[in-house]
């Protein structure tokens, strides 16, 4: 655990490193409502503690903050994107998405991302190094704590495959479910992967309520190839192999989530092949307009596609919706704020 901050520990963890310097077992209660419940910022806040144990607790558990760098509001529909620096003077972002039934934070797993989808921002230049538990728990902590508000859904669909930092991930996600800390409902938590079979399979076993995401993107292999390189390493049925089981494991309805690019899996051919595949299955379809980057050459496809797109899924029986464009006046789509942060400050 030399790798973890105090704020990546188990209550149960916390209370033996605790109890190794001599402090009793309440100590740790007291000092993890502070950290996760009332989201302190330093030991100084925590005002029921002597001044000497917090200098102790400071000496020998840092725990460090995120930095607010920039925060975008959009003027359309009050979604803020955030930019945080970590400890390394890495930089991630979250978005904080406002809907009638409750604030969403969407969240990233990594610093970058090695996963290569052809249409996203977050993968230029290529993975850095996972997010510890904390940092991946600090988004949201300090989300509400800017914004004042309660965050009551959460999607792990930010920079990063999640899947990748599995160790990391499952401890997150043990801690913001935890009833002593944030306690915030496992069914209203999402993951989104872009498939790795094993990963999903073993996550099916940890006995979590999560809703799962496919980020699907295709109806068929060749399709899928040219637009995420992981097809390539993973066959699409052994995916949605995986995928089933996680339902029969769970019984949880699936998602998947597709980004219609113009031209390359937008087509009729692809909504009645994309019908045969989830046909039977438990599950939603989520269509994406793409959201286009400077970087690459891909368009999102017209109106007129997409709403055909979507009205042969619903005659084949599918289950489906069109993303509603959260800030899209303010580049929320995943990558691009921090895309724009690096290039303005490496020049």
């Amino acid at each position: 655990m030399e790798n973890l901050d105090i704020r990546s520990l188990y209550i149960e963890e916390l209370t033996q490193e605790l109890k190794a310097i001599g402090l009793p077992a309440f100590r740790a209660k007291q000092i993890y409502e502070w950290l996760h419940v009332k989201l302190a910022e330093n030991y100084d806040d925590m005002t029921n503690l002597s001044k000497d144990l917090r200098t102790v607790l400071s000496d020998k558990f840092p725990f460090t903050i995120l930095e607010e760098v920039d925060a975008l509001h959009s003027e359309t529909d009050g979604t803020i994107k955030y930019l945080f620096r970590l400890k390394d003077d890495r930089v991630i972002e979250s978005v904080l998405m406002k809907y009638h039934h409750g604030n969403s934070v969407c969240i990233s797993s990594q610093v970058g991302c090695r996963m290569g989808c052809k249409f996203c921002a977050s993968t230029i230049g290529g993975k850095e190094r996972d997010l510890l538990p904390s940092e991946m728990l600090d988004q949201i902590y300090r989300i509400q704590a800017l914004s004042g508000e309660r965050v009551s859904n959460v999607v792990i669909m930010g920079t990063g495959e999640p899947l990748d930092n599995y160790d990391n991930l499952m401890r997150f996600l043990k801690i913001l479910t935890d009833a002593q800390g944030l306690n915030i409902s496992a069914r209203n938590i999402t993951v989104s992967t872009c498939g790795i079979p094993d990963r999903i399979r073993a996550f099916a076993k940890e006995g979590m309520p999560i809703t799962l995401a496919l980020s699907l993107h295709a109806p068929n292999n060749e399709v899928r190839k040219q637009l995420m390189p992981v097809a390539a390493k993973y066959d699409l049925k052994e995916v949605m192999d995986a995928f089933e089981y996680y339902y029969e494991m769970t019984g949880r309805r699936l998602t998947f989530e597709y980004s219609l690019v113009e031209g390359i899996n937008d087509e009729e051919e692809h909504a009645k092949e994309l019908s045969k595949l989830v046909k039977g299955l438990n599950c939603h379809v989520n269509l994406i307009p793409v959201n286009p980057i400077k970087e690459r050459n891909y368009k999102k496809s017209n109106n007129k596609k997409i709403q055909n797109f979507k009205n042969i899924l619903e005659k084949n029986r599918i289950n489906v919706t069109i993303r509603r464009e959260m800030g899209a006046d303010i580049d929320a789509a995943c990558g691009q704020l921090r895309k724009s942060y690096i290039d303005k400050n490496s020049v």
